[in-house]
């Protein structure tokens, strides 16, 4: 699987994966054991991104089989920068806490791009036959 994507690939996939290990984790992690009361909404999303944080540093060791999570990471800071960091940009309605938020978002959809490596995507994920849906004709599992 690993002989698809090129060494320096590897090695940028992982640097990736350490960055946003450490990065989202150290933010994050302390949070999540001292916080004041957060609403609903907001306790989910803290507990998906330390979800995730914990997830990425897999990807510093399988960084291949992990590219799904670099897949996620550039699917939902596209999405927030389109859907909400723009429309308020151009409201000029950023805060600061916002301009924090759209400046890191806006780095993951520069960054990411440059990473992933998007040939082994499209073999893998697009041309590739999908996995079957019902038994296997031996019935073996």
């Amino acid at each position: 699987m690993q002989e698809d994507v090129s060494t320096f690939r590897l090695y940028l996939m992982r640097g990736l994966y350490l960055l946003i290990t450490l990065g989202l984790g150290s933010m994050i992690w302390p949070l999540m054991f001292h916080h004041k009361p957060w609403d609903v909404m907001h306790s989910v999303a803290m507990s998906l991104l330390a979800a995730l944080s914990a997830l990425m540093a897999l990807g510093i060791r399988y960084p291949v089989k992990m590219l799904p999570l670099l897949l996620f990471e550039l699917l939902w800071k596209t999405i927030w920068v389109v859907a909400i960091g723009l429309p308020l940009w151009r409201a000029n309605r950023l805060d600061a806490d916002a301009m924090e938020t759209f400046r890191a978002c806006l780095f993951g959809v520069v960054i990411c791009p440059l990473v992933i490596p998007w040939g082994y995507v499209l073999r893998n994920y697009v041309l590739k036959r999908g996995d079957r849906w019902g038994r296997s004709p031996q019935g073996s599992e």
